[in-house]
């Protein structure tokens, strides 16, 4: 399989039986992970925020290509508390439970500091960070009950080498490493004291994708888009499907040693 071929059927069994939910599954990066989840055996949700149609266009693909697995869509806005707590209960009523959250929903407002408005900071902010805070409370607090759960964030290199005109988004996206690490202690901390030590444990972790090739990309002119190049030692964009792998893997049972940890995915950019 190339990087760039979507996964369409079942490739193994790392997540049988588990079920993962996906915010802003129903395109680009996120739509990704969804298949891949799912070609591992996972039962998915996806999330999305407004486009009714593409999120059925994107369910009629989905359940052709994976027959085998559950699946359901979720709409809310992902800066609202109680929507995030709201697309939590329905999954878990939906599949009966929440084995992995994949908090990867994400806006751009592009403007240098100078220009930016509070609604264009606020607005980032709430949507990248403070909503990735809501839904992994809501999973968290399902997930002790339990005692086994993987939450994984989707960041961006952007969070760790900031980016001219994305002060909010690289605020927002380095905010997600600092969640990433508090919770990853936190729910250790939270096993240890419940005694439930003997299964698969709660990890918390963060991907940093790096210029990746979705539609948020699609509107950058060609030659902005060979600068980017440029300045990624690999010399090419990533593919979806690559950052899709490294979170199917931090989602998997046997990884569940691996916590509080930042994986790059992103040509060599930050290294």
């Amino acid at each position: 399989m190339t990087v760039t071929q979507e996964r369409t059927s079942r490739t193994g069994d790392k997540l049988s039986g588990r079920v993962a939910f996906v915010t802003g599954g129903t395109r680009g990066i996120g739509a990704a992970i969804c298949r891949s989840m799912a070609a591992q055996g996972a039962d998915v949700a996806a999330g999305y925020s407004g486009n009714d149609e593409a999120a059925e266009r994107f369910r009629k693909q989905f359940c052709g290509d994976f027959p085998d697995q559950g699946f359901s869509v979720h709409k809310g806005d992902i800066a609202n508390a109680d929507d995030c707590r709201r697309t939590i209960a329905e999954v878990i009523e939906k599949h009966g439970r929440l084995d992995v959250l994949v908090n990867n929903a994400g806006i751009t407002v592009d403007r240098t500091v100078l220009k930016m408005t509070d609604d264009d900071w606020r607005r980032v902010i709430d949507v990248n960070l403070s909503g990735a805070f809501y839904l992994s409370q809501a999973a968290l607090k399902h997930m002790l009950e339990r005692g086994s759960g993987r939450i994984v964030m989707i960041s961006s290199v952007i969070g760790e080498m900031g980016g001219i005109g994305q002060s909010n988004y690289a605020s927002a996206k380095a905010g997600l490493l600092g969640l990433t690490k508090t919770l990853a202690r936190e729910a250790a901390m939270q096993v240890q004291r419940s005694g439930k030590t003997d299964g698969l444990g709660i990890t918390v972790n963060a991907v940093t994708p790096g210029y990746t090739a979705t539609e948020m990309l699609g509107t950058v002119p060609d030659k902005v888009l060979e600068g980017l190049k440029a300045k990624i030692p690999i010399g090419r964009l990533g593919e979806p499907e690559e950052v899709a792998r490294v979170v199917h893997f931090l989602a998997a049972d046997a990884s569940g040693y691996i916590t509080g940890q930042v994986w790059g995915v992103n040509g060599g950019m930050d290294m």
